[in-house]
């Protein structure tokens, strides 16, 4: 809102956009929208607006260590310490990504991340992440990948790229609504995660 404000004049809100599993730009886009910017505008002002939301909120975002779901930190300690390569794949905007993980203390575990602006859907994300893995030999193609999340939406592109869908029912998405999606796991919380969930043995 404060990145559209600065850069627009416009006054947004995300009231009544169901944002959990969109991409920052799609939000942005519908906020935009709504407040009756024309498509041709949007699409202008569209990296201004997102540099001013990324600077906005690295000089604003609260420490968040306190904020972590259940399990967090203790699984991702597991998991690297079994070598498991970990990645970030988030509809937010890249430096809000990493500005997010760094204030909860969680930045050290990602090797890497797909991001709001890397590509135009989710399914995108999880699939420029996998390119990249690849790509930087840190997996061999055929590896074991497994997308966890906690929304529909992270299910669905787990689907398009033919990997595992792990949900967790730690987000705001109603379990019936998850469930629904037929992930392969559907997990209380990340403490009922285990290794072999993710490396292809189970």
């Amino acid at each position: 809102m404060e990145g559209v404000r600065r850069i627009t004049g416009l006054e947004t809100t995300t009231e009544g956009i169901p944002v959990q599993g969109m991409l920052d730009p799609d939000i942005l886009t519908i906020m935009m929208r709504r407040a009756g910017a024309a498509p041709e505008s949007i699409h202008l002002a569209m990296p201004a607006i997102q540099h001013a939301a990324e600077c906005y909120y690295e000089r604003v975002c609260p420490v968040l260590r306190d904020k972590h779901c259940p399990g967090v930190a203790p699984t991702l300690n597991r998991l690297a310490a079994h070598g498991v390569l970990l990645a970030l794949v988030t509809g937010n905007l890249t430096h809000i990504g990493w500005r997010k993980l760094e204030r909860a203390g969680l930045a050290r575990y990602f090797r890497f991340g797909a991001f709001g602006e890397t590509a135009p859907t989710r399914a995108g994300l999880a699939k420029a992440a996998i390119r990249e893995a690849i790509g930087r030999r840190l997996v061999l193609p055929g590896a074991a990948v497994s997308l966890v999340g906690d929304s529909p939406a992270d299910v669905a592109a787990a689907r398009r790229n033919r990997i595992r869908a792990v949900a967790v029912k730690t987000g705001i998405t109603p379990v019936g609504e998850l469930r629904a999606a037929h992930p392969d796991l559907l997990l209380p919380d990340l403490r009922a995660l285990r290794l072999e969930m993710v490396d292809g043995t189970l």
